[in-house]
C-alpha cells in the first residue's frame, strides 16, 4: 500500500484544493487513498487530516520537504489514535475492533516505511523530524546550521530551537525567541513561548523581565500563580510590580496584533545588546 501510495505522488498532477473536497468524495473516487483505513467514526478528526493529505500528495508532482513533513505528523497523530481506539473492545460488533487493530498496523507500517524513506533527508523540515523524534544528530546539526545562516522562518521550528539552546545557552535561545515573538501573532503565538524567554533572563538575573513575562504568560493564558513567588523575583516592590503589570499587558496587546517586532518591548529585551 505504501509503495502504491508513493508512486501516485510521483506520477500525478496539481488538481485543486484538498479542503474543497468532502473525505468521503475523496475515498469514493480514490479508493487506494482510504482502504488501510478504518471504517468507523472513531479519531473523525486524525482520519480526515490524513485523508487530505494523502489526496494533496497525490496530485502533487514533487511534493515538499514540509509537505512531507506534514504528513508524517498526520500519519502520527492517525496511528496514535487509533492505537488507543484498537484497545477498545466492541462486544456487539467484534469486527469493528478487528477493523481497528487492522489499521492501526497498516497505519504504522506506512509511518515506519516513510520515516526510513526520509531520515538521510538534508531538508530543513525532514531534517527536523528526525531531529526530534529519534534525536538524530546529522538532523540536529541541519537545523542548527540552517538557524545559524538564518535560513529558518518557521515558528514552530524557531521555537524549538530556541528551547534547544534555553537549557545551556541562555543568551542564544533569548535570540531566537525573539525571532519567534517577530514571527508571531494572536493565531500562532504559544504563551509557553513567554515562558521559556523568562527562563533564560531568570538565568542571567534579569529578574523584572523574568517577572513581566511571566505576568504576560498568567494573563494570557490565567493561570493560577504564587502572588509571593513571583514578588520575590522583584524583592517584594509594589511600585515594580505596578509598573510590570501594566508592562506585561501592553505586551500581550502588542503580541496578539502581531506588533511585537516594531514595539519597545523588543528594544527592552534585547538591551543586553552583547547577547544578540
Amino acid at each position: 500500500m505504501f509503495t502504491s501510495f508513493i508512486s501516485f505522488i510521483a506520477i500525478s498532477a496539481l488538481f485543486g484544493c484538498e479542503n474543497d473536497v468532502n473525505t468521503g468524495t475523496i475515498c469514493k473516487n480514490n479508493p487506494e487513498l482510504c482502504s488501510d483505513l478504518h471504517k468507523d467514526s472513531w479519531c473523525r478528526y486524525e482520519k480526515a487530516d490524513l485523508i487530505k493529505k494523502r489526496y494533496t500528495l497525490k496530485h502533487t508532482p514533487s511534493p515538499t520537504g514540509q509537505q512531507l513533513y506534514r504528513h508524517l505528523i498526520n500519519l502520527e497523530n492517525y496511528s496514535k489514535c487509533i492505537e488507543l481506539a484498537a484497545g477498545v473492545q466492541h462486544i456487539l460488533h467484534p469486527e469493528r475492533t478487528n477493523d481497528r487493530i487492522r489499521a492501526y498496523g497498516l497505519s504504522a507500517q506506512s509511518l515506519a516505511q516513510l520515516q526510513e524513506t526520509t531520515k538521510d533527508s538534508t531538508d530543513l523540515y525532514l531534517a527536523y523530524y528526525h531531529w526530534t523524534r529519534f534525536n538524530d544528530e546529522k538532523a540536529q546539526a541541519v537545523v542548527l546550521n540552517a538557524e545559524k545562516k538564518q535560513q529558518v522562518n518557521d515558528i514552530e521550528l524557531l521555537a524549538s530551537i530556541a528551547s534547544y539552546y534555553q537549557k545551556f545557552d541562555a543568551k542564544k535561545a533569548q535570540q531566537v525567541y525573539l525571532h519567534v515573538f517577530d514571527l508571531s501573532n494572536e493565531d500562532n503565538f504559544n504563551p509557553d513561548w513567554l515562558l521559556g524567554l523568562a527562563n533564560t533572563y531568570q538565568k542571567t538575573n534579569d529578574l523584572e523581565l523574568t517577572y513581566l513575562l511571566s505576568r504576560a504568560n498568567v494573563l494570557m493564558t490565567e493561570h493560577k500563580v504564587s502572588e509571593q513567588k513571583m514578588l520575590r523575583l522583584i524583592k517584594n516592590d509594589e511600585a515594580i510590580k505596578s509598573v510590570l503589570d501594566d508592562q506585561a499587558e501592553d505586551l500581550v496587546d502588542e503580541l496578539n496584533s502581531g506588533d511585537f517586532k516594531t514595539s519597545s518591548f523588543r528594544l527592552m529585551f534585547m538591551r543586553d545588546k552583547s547577547a544578540l
